[in-house]
């Protein structure tokens, strides 16, 4: 490996192993702030990695957050916030929850038919936001807050008794699916059952990577990302861009709900889970927007999210690892933007040796000649 790449391997890891440090030193420190033990709690939650029923647990939580980390990653990497991807997955498992409990086809029929529908909702609730941007210049942080709130009051009003909504006792659901859009997932026994669509999330894993790193599409994506100025004058629409990726980035969000809807609730209701979306912007700030350092940031927080209940039992509050959560959020934006500087520095001084050792062997080639002349 040459020198140059052993260093952008040095930058890409530093960032995260800091990050990570310094988050579980904050949060040690507020556990004696609190009076508690600082280790004790990581001890209990890594024991509890160790258990298969809560490593599947953890697989099945990390495959949700990896896909909304994924959607986050594409609007990064076109140097876009798409902040709503929470809004977009969640509308996006109603739709097909709703489609998947009214529509009765055949099993290969109907899994399309539900995965088209949340890829189609998810896209055309991001796209709102792409279209506002390119046409009007709206911020799409701004439009990606408000659709969400909307998103909200959609799915609020679609769960009433005379539009979708199916009451069972106190909680609003959109109704049973049919069985012919359950997806079974991996049986394990009494350790629980992994999701079938864990095999989605490691199939969007490797497109993600082929499409931005071996097409023409992903390189025109990068360097729009990079300048917009560059990009135009190379050809490249920066408007057309903006608007794909928003849509692409949607698309994918919708896909986030569908492993725990298709494997297992089989049902939009009160009990599904929210704030996927808010959780896959730490996610892929901490894997770099790569897919593969996504998956390890996913696999944490999927285990922080599982291995925290057991700290209840023995006199800690769980809520440790959601601080310990904003924390590494927190350091990751720090010391990311400590190893760029760093790394800038780095190549500014070998940059500058190299300008001086050429300085000084052309000075020494003018005064050979020299001598040879006379």
């Amino acid at each position: 490996m040459k020198k140059f790449d052993k260093e952008r391997v040095l930058l890409a890891v530093a960032g995260p192993v800091i990050a990570l440090a310094v988050a579980f030193v904050l949060s040690a420190i507020v556990l004696i702030a609190s009076g508690k033990n600082p280790v004790e709690p990581f001890a209990l939650m890594f024991e509890q990695a160790g258990f298969s029923d809560v490593q599947v647990l953890i697989i099945n939580q990390a495959s949700m957050y990896y896909i909304a980390a994924l959607a986050v990653a594409i609007g990064f990497r076109m140097n876009l916030f798409n902040i709503g991807v929470d809004g977009q997955y969640q509308l996006a498992a109603m739709m097909a929850a709703i489609v998947g409990a009214h529509a009765d086809l055949p099993a290969f029929l109907q899994v399309p038919l539900l995965l088209l529908t949340a890829v189609c909702t998810g896209a055309f609730w991001a796209g709102i936001a792409g279209v506002l941007k390119v046409t009007r210049g709206v911020s799409e942080v701004v439009a990606t807050i408000m659709l969400n709130a909307i998103a909200t009051s959609l799915i609020v009003y679609m769960w009433k008794p005379d539009v979708f909504g199916v009451k069972i006792g106190n909680n609003s659901t959109t109704g049973e699916m049919h069985e012919s859009g359950w997806i079974p997932g991996i049986d394990l026994g009494e350790s629980g059952e992994i999701y079938g669509l864990v095999i989605l999330a490691v199939l969007l894993g490797i497109g993600y990577w082929v499409v931005l790193n071996r097409t023409r599409f992903g390189f025109d994506l990068r360097a729009s990302g990079s300048s917009t100025s560059a990009a135009a004058a190379s050809g490249v629409d920066p408007k057309r861009m903006v608007l794909t990726a928003m849509l692409l980035s949607g698309a994918i969000a919708g896909l986030a709900g569908l492993p725990i809807l298709l494997g297992d609730s089989h049902t939009y209701n009160l009990n599904f889970p929210t704030g996927i979306g808010f959780l896959g912007i730490g996610i892929a700030l901490l894997g770099r927007n790569s897919p593969v350092g996504i998956v390890f940031a996913a696999l944490l927080w999927a285990w922080l999210d599982k291995a925290s209940p057991e700290l209840d039992f023995h006199g800690y509050d769980k809520e440790i690892a959601v601080i310990m959560q904003g924390l590494i959020v927190l350091s990751v934006v720090v010391s990311y933007e400590a190893v760029r500087e760093w790394g800038l520095r780095r190549q500014q001084r070998r940059v500058g040796a190299e300008l001086a050792a050429g300085h000084v062997l052309g000075a020494d080639n003018n005064t050979t000649k020299e001598v040879a002349g006379r």
